[in-house]
């Protein structure tokens, strides 16, 4: 079974358990010994099954794989505002770029409708083929882009134009009637300067919530012991008065 991401508010619930006071409302060493273990217990096997539960989240196709990155990304230039979501692989190639393989958001309060095929151009770009492909570096896109279709029938595609006297980010828009080729942008269409951004949605990293767990684990015959050597305190005193 292949470990999963742990959702944000899951991590935090998991956490909280961990640090629960134990409730207990008597001067009794032993007492209060017996309440704490007994609390710190139930805690345990809660986040126990916290864990079974997300970890095993995969096998029924609730839980998104761990070999999948969200991003977020947005851009802007004159008349123009867009922004969204990626979805990539999470391994870079060896420059660096990841492959987007979904995109959600909007582009001038159009829906965003779906990303265009990598290896294929967006209609009346034609013969631009876009690549998908987006980095952290601080050139974040190809010279070939991505692109995307919106809720007005209109296409996008936001690329590095390296060959302008000052590189930069340039978008191809198409809007309806669209017509092959990029020789025949009409009044409707353009291409212009932007500036883009995209950044990883940050989580926390299963092996972090995981060792969390070990941790509580690891603590509970420490509990235990100090159960033990307080009852046995508690008798000595008694004892000896």
């Amino acid at each position: 079974m292949r470990i999963v991401p742990v959702p944000l508010q899951v991590a935090q619930k998991m956490f909280k358990l961990l640090i629960t006071p134990f409730p207990y409302n008597t001067r009794e060493p032993s007492t209060r010994s017996a309440i704490a273990l007994t609390t710190f217990m139930k805690n345990l096997a809660v986040l126990s099954a916290i864990v079974l539960a997300t970890t095993s989240g995969l096998v029924f196709g609730t839980m998104p794989a761990a070999s999948a990155l969200s991003w977020n990304w947005n851009y802007s230039g004159t008349g123009i505002a867009a922004s969204g979501t990626f979805t990539t692989n999470d391994t870079p190639n060896d420059l660096g770029f990841y492959l987007i393989s979904g995109i959600t958001g909007t582009r001038n309060g159009e829906t965003i409708t779906g990303l265009q095929a990598a290896g294929t151009p967006t209609p009346g770009n034609e013969p631009f083929d876009v690549d998908n492909l987006i980095s952290l570096n601080t050139q974040q896109l190809t010279g070939d882009g991505f692109g995307y279709s919106t809720s007005g029938g209109s296409y996008s595609s936001p690329f590095f134009a390296s060959f302008l006297p000052t590189p930069g980010y340039l978008e191809v828009f198409s809007a309806p009637p669209i017509i092959p080729g990029s020789e025949n942008l009409g009044l409707e269409d353009s291409e212009l300067p932007i500036s883009f951004s995209a950044t990883i949605i940050r989580v926390p990293e299963p092996t972090s919530i995981l060792s969390l767990l070990v941790l509580g684990t690891l603590a509970a015959p420490s509990v235990l012991k100090r159960n033990k050597l307080s009852k046995f305190t508690h008798k000595k005193v008694e004892k000896v008065s």
